[in-house]
């Protein structure tokens, strides 16, 4: 929505601050489940003494299995979200996804301190992924819509502070590590964070409507305003005076008659000016024909190329990472182990997936007509065999050909650059391949195909994970 002149100041740029914490909140549970994979993986797969020997357990494949459920319930709710619109209040949508947020993740921190058999754990743990991540895919495409009423510049605030999530999952995750406190402990710690995130995040949310500026755009009223100032600008015949248009009939004036009043010529001239006054609208009404929005297939048409970007670079991104990249292992022992995952995969990833997506501001090359942007979309699918000849540990078939703790530290550089870059510039060009009234309905389907793309990458890393 562009900015309205009448609107307040936004005092202290507090509503950009709230939006940007709604845009951190909304991806914490993806970002801190996914981060905690080496908590996880240690309790899932231990060894055990029998007879003298010892006996690995069976292989959950917590990674693989953890970005499967977190990304089909995003899919899920592309389609549900309409009629929750509906159903649902937006108040109740957001607010109430968020209290069960944080039950879930008061849950995985109280589940840290309870012993649990490991077949148990998993099924727990799976379950809160699904769900969490159900209530995060509800508060992402309400806030979506919530931040769309407001000026632009507030939703790439509220993106940029879905970027950061990532990057602040990871340094909670160093943090917990560099406590020098015990794994137990540390994991403790490192749960309740997003516990205080997520009420921040909520606390945030109920104090918007409070502030003169966000309650000025997010007031009912203020939705109509754009179509209240159409109404005025292009006024249709019902908004025209009848005596304006129809005075030739109904004057009581005898020097402006028709034929039968004896007077043929002014009646001709009458009937010219009637003629002419209709003629005059026949311009507005096609301008209001030309305002009905394209069906959602003759937008695919349009956007069909930008669609299947967005949706080959997620699956390429999630094909590998996290489920192969988390278990590449360093060449190096002592303490650097164990920051060598929150470092060069989590850290490292996000960080350079949030460069890649702000270059975009600066630099939009190639061009959304230019053949080179798909082929280089595609070309990034050579990160799949260079990431998986990394050190992964345990391998099955693939040789190692990157064990160096640097090359795979410069293979994931570009491997998440490329991504935030490419994503960022599908997102931007979509909506401008077509009329502005769809851009809205291009947005939609851009969204549903951002899904479709995690949702193949998480599906893809079984048989790759295999593979390696």
């Amino acid at each position: 929505m562009s900015p309205r002149e009448d609107a307040p100041a936004d005092r202290g740029f507090f509503v950009g601050i709230i939006f940007f914490i709604l845009g951190l909140g909304t991806l914490l549970p993806w970002n801190f489940f996914m981060t905690a994979s080496m908590y996880f993986n240690n309790r899932l797969n231990t060894s055990e003494w029998s007879n003298g020997t010892i006996t690995t357990r069976k292989e959950y494949y917590f990674d693989n299995w953890m970005t499967l459920l977190s990304q089909l319930p995003l899919l899920l709710f592309t389609f549900l979200n309409s009629f929750l619109y509906d159903w649902i209040s937006e108040k109740m949508r957001i607010a109430g996804s968020l209290v069960f947020i944080l039950i879930l993740f008061v849950l995985t921190a109280v589940l840290v301190k309870i012993s649990m058999e490991e077949d148990r754990f998993f099924s727990v743990t799976m379950a809160t992924v699904w769900f969490i991540n159900s209530f995060g895919a509800v508060v992402q495409g309400s806030l979506f819509g919530l931040v769309g009423l407001l000026p632009q510049r507030y939703s790439a605030i509220f993106m940029s502070g879905q970027g950061l999530a990532g990057t602040f999952a990871a340094l909670a995750m160093i943090f917990a590590i560099a406590s020098e406190a015990d794994s137990e402990s540390a994991a403790l710690g490192y749960f309740i964070t997003p516990c205080v995130g997520t009420l921040i995040t909520l606390f945030s949310y109920m104090l918007l409507p409070k502030l003169e500026f966000a309650g000025f755009y997010l007031d009912s009223k203020s939705k109509s305003y754009e179509l209240e100032t159409s109404s005025r600008l292009l006024p249709t015949g019902d908004s025209v005076p009848p005596g304006d248009v129809e005075g030739c009939e109904k004057t009581s004036d005898p020097s402006v008659g028709s034929v039968a009043n004896g007077n043929p010529n002014k009646g001709d001239s009458s009937v010219i000016e009637e003629e002419g006054v209709r003629q005059a609208f026949i311009p507005l009404q096609s301008e209001n024909k030309s305002t009905q929005k394209s069906s959602i297939l003759e937008v695919f048409k349009k956007i069909w190329l930008m669609a299947f970007c967005v949706t080959f670079v997620f699956t390429v991104t999630l094909s590998v990472f996290p489920a192969v990249t988390v278990d590449v292992k360093t060449v190096y022992g002592g303490k650097w182990e164990r920051y060598f995952i929150p470092f060069f995969c989590f850290l490292l990833f996000n960080l350079m997936d949030f460069t890649g997506r702000t270059v975009t501001i600066l630099l939009k090359w190639p061009s959304k007509d230019s053949r080179l942007f798909p082929l280089l979309v595609v070309c990034r699918v050579i990160f799949v065999p260079l990431l998986m000849m990394c050190n992964v540990q345990e391998r099955h078939y693939m040789p190692v050909l990157f064990s160096n703790d640097f090359m795979f530290a410069a293979i994931m550089l570009f491997f998440s650059v490329s991504s935030g870059y490419f994503v960022c510039l599908s997102m931007t060009y979509a909506p401008q391949l077509v009329e502005p009234k769809d851009a809205e309905t291009a947005g939609a389907l851009m969204t549903f195909f951002l899904a479709l793309g995690l949702s193949l990458g998480a599906a893809l890393s079984f048989p790759l994970r295999l593979l390696a």
